[in-house]
């Protein structure tokens, strides 16, 4: 018999495994000997990258001159804590005939074993289970259902390819514009550049900046009330787009323009139904969770930091009462559908919050979750059918275990039916517009009725109104018109979870409109298992910090300066989301490693370039208010120099001429375009790696993406 060693990802995942394994089992610190193989673990990422003094001495002094560093041959080394693990992962391989790879059945989870046994130099079979669940079940299903590893090797490209270019960025990004900013005043900050954390960063930047520049501006909305035979109803005012006293939302903005329709509405008296239809509509039941649906739910509903539900949602699992947490699918695969009677049954009869529901659930009932086309590397997070104890878990995991639970229990409800009615109302050569929603069944939606205000927001204008009976042709008599002030408000600051789910929606952030569409079928930047962590780094960092009850995200100084002294496209997400698409193309095999971090190394490259180009081209202004370094920026009105400390600083100052000059010296020996930059409208965009700059850079920071060997910009 072949002897076969299991190595987990994990010690959790490796005692499971091997309890499903047949005995004897003889249990020992680091592995567990069973009749059906040995199995060890890994403790995650045990092998780490070299740092660049690994590579060369020098590289321990950060210089200009030395950058961009990039490896002659990639190399690992095994993390100090993790030595005596390794060692005894080494001496099993060495006595066994075949291997099983039992890392997560993610790109990341593929690559920590596969990266320890090509460091061994292993050239034993190695084959691959694929574990979404912890229950004895889905353990004994995987163990009968082994792959060859081999299957998984562009899988392991893409979090390898991953690694190395967040490697190239980091190292070599972090040095040229820490080096920049210590040029122009500021000898002790570190700047920290990531492709994923940067972005992410300056969305709070930006929301911050939108906040402090705000002013709140006055608006009407106006609404006429008019009686038919049986009734009366409230139906908006819709201005024409051209009519007079509107912004740019389409918001009255002058109140006697209100009071003059009032007028014309009373001498009218009456108006006549255009338009009426009335639909019955039914909504399927919200499709099981993700692990970015279930950390932005549990972030409105109860608070919850990302981090915080990730770290319970893997309990839950470690524990076998929910399946794996790190998922970025909400499909189920239909040979789950099987194991309804179970978890319903259980949750019926164990778990209090849903137990009434689950025990009403129609189990003949088979939702669009249940769908094998839609499943990815994994699926929905759902309860398994070992029964949950209650009483065991903490508020955080009860809660997390009740939004999972809910949302499968959910598939086994009808769809909600309700009877939509639009009308249109004409009077006085102006259109009036109503509609509204009547419930005619429940379904699904019994289980959300603690969240009303959550359905109601969701209903937007269609929830509740009932109109009287009405037909198109009919007249109405006006009654009198309701003008209600209003106050536009500033967007609202990000939470964790809600700066969560603008990674997950990236494509809303984008400059790029070709790019946008490409991007909504993206998920976005970061990886579910990722992005809690990158919010909870940029914490640590004291880049942001949490404030007040609800926990808003505000930027701290160093935040300002580290996206002031980035170029625009590092600070936008358009670059890093087409990585993360080209990185799930590797990981198909569609794309390879090699090609993607030959474009990642030219890339940082140009990046590296243009950072050393500021630090020869930087002026030494300071704001003559605080003695901050002034930025020279580019408005609507052409250049000015603002003070580095904006928002709390408001100091601006024009550009002269000679110092626009010698800041904007032109970029040397670049292919030129004739497209004139519609920014500063003074020069044209030069070729710079695979964008377009204005040559008036840095003085004018725009950029164009390249298309077909010109800049894409919009008009030219």
């Amino acid at each position: 018999m072949k002897r076969r060693l299991y190595i987990a990802e994990k010690p959790s995942l490796g005692r499971e495994l091997a309890a499903c394994l047949p005995a004897p089992h003889r249990r020992h610190a680091d592995y567990i000997e069973t009749a059906g193989g040995v199995v060890t673990w890994a403790y995650g990422h045990i092998l780490t990258q070299w740092e660049p003094s690994r590579y060369d001495a020098r590289y321990r002094r950060w210089t200009a001159e030395d950058l961009p560093i990039v490896p002659p041959q990639w190399r690992l080394e095994v993390a100090q804590a993790a030595r005596d693990q390794f060692a005894r992962i080494r001496e099993l391989l060495q006595t066994a005939d075949e291997v099983v790879h039992a890392g997560d059945p993610d790109r990341e989870g593929q690559l920590l074993i596969d990266e320890i046994l090509e460091y061994l130099h292993n050239t034993k079979p190695v084959y691959r289970i694929l574990l979404n669940a912890l229950d004895e079940k889905s353990i004994r299903a995987a163990l009968d259902e082994l792959r060859d590893n081999s299957d998984f090797a562009p899988l392991r490209d893409s979090a390898l390819a991953r690694s190395r270019a967040d490697w190239l960025m980091g190292m070599n990004l972090s040095r040229a514009y820490t080096l920049r900013v210590r040029r122009q005043g500021n000898p002790k900050v570190v700047l920290p550049v990531g492709r994923v954390k940067t972005p992410t960063l300056a969305l709070v930047v930006r929301r911050e900046r939108e906040i402090a520049g705000f002013t709140p501006e006055e608006y009407y909305l106006v609404k006429a009330r008019f009686a038919a035979a049986d009734g009366e109803f409230v139906a908006k005012w819709k201005p024409a787009p051209d009519a007079p006293g509107l912004d740019s939302e389409n918001r009255l903005r002058q109140q006697y323009l209100a009071e003059e329709l009032a007028v014309r509405l009373d001498a009218a008296g009456t108006g006549v139904v255009s338009a009426h239809g009335k639909r019955r509509k039914q909504e399927p039941a919200p499709l099981p969770l993700s692990l970015s649906a279930l950390q932005v739910l549990a972030g409105k509903r109860y608070g919850y930091e990302p981090d915080a539900v990730l770290a319970a949602a893997q309990t839950l699992y470690e524990r076998k009462w929910t399946t794996y947490p790190r998922s970025d699918c909400e499909y189920l695969p239909e040979n789950q559908w099987a194991d309804r009677a179970a978890i319903l049954g259980h949750l019926a009869q164990s778990f209090a919050p849903l137990a009434q529901m689950a025990a009403q659930a129609d189990a003949t009932l088979k939702s669009r979750a249940w769908n094998d086309k839609k499943i990815t590397a994994h699926h929905a997070i759902i309860p398994t059918t070992v029964p949950c104890p209650v009483a065991t878990l903490t508020p955080v995991q009860r809660d997390i275990y009740a939004l999972i639970a809910r949302a499968y229990v959910a598939q086994f409800y009808p769809p909600y039916i309700y009877e939509q009615t639009k009308i249109e109302i004409t009077a006085a050569g102006e259109l009036f517009t109503a509609s509204g929603r009547v419930e005619c069944r429940a379904g699904w939606r019994e289980l959300y009725r603690q969240e009303k205000q959550e359905l109601s927001e969701a209903d937007g204008d269609d929830a509740g109104g009932v109109f009287p009976p009405l037909a198109k042709g009919d007249t109405v008599h006006y009654r009198d018109l309701q003008i209600e002030p209003k106050m536009t408000k500033p967007p609202t600051r990000f939470t964790a979870s809600t700066l969560l789910e603008a990674m997950k929606g990236i494509h809303r952030y984008v400059r790029d409109e070709r790019l946008k569409k490409q991007l909504r079928a993206v998920a976005g930047i970061g990886t579910e298992a990722t992005r809690a962590t990158i919010i909870a780094e940029l914490t640590a960092r004291k880049l942001m910090v949490a404030k007040g009850k609800k926990k808003y995200l505000y930027p701290t100084e160093t935040a300002y300066l580290l996206i002031d002294a980035l170029p625009t496209a590092l600070t936008y997400p358009d670059e890093t989301a087409k990585w993360e698409e080209r990185l799930a193309r590797i990981g198909t095999g569609e794309d390879t490693l090699e090609a993607f971090l030959r474009d990642q190394t030219e890339y940082v490259t140009d990046l590296v370039t243009m950072a050393n180009d500021d630090i020869a081209h930087a002026a030494a202004l300071s704001c003559p208010v605080c003695g901050k370094a002034l930025r020279l920026r580019t408005g609507k009105f052409g250049s000015f120099y603002g003070c580095s400390g904006y928002p709390a600083c408001r100091h601006t100052q024009p550009a002269t001429a000679e110092t626009v000059t010698a800041e904007a010296a032109p970029l040397p020996d670049a292919p030129r375009s004739e497209v004139v930059c519609p920014r500063c409208r003074r020069g044209v965009f030069v070729r710079r790696g695979r964008e377009w700059v204005c040559e008036h850079y840095p003085a004018c920071r725009t950029v164009a993406a390249d298309c077909d060997g010109r800049p894409a910009v919009g008009g030219q």
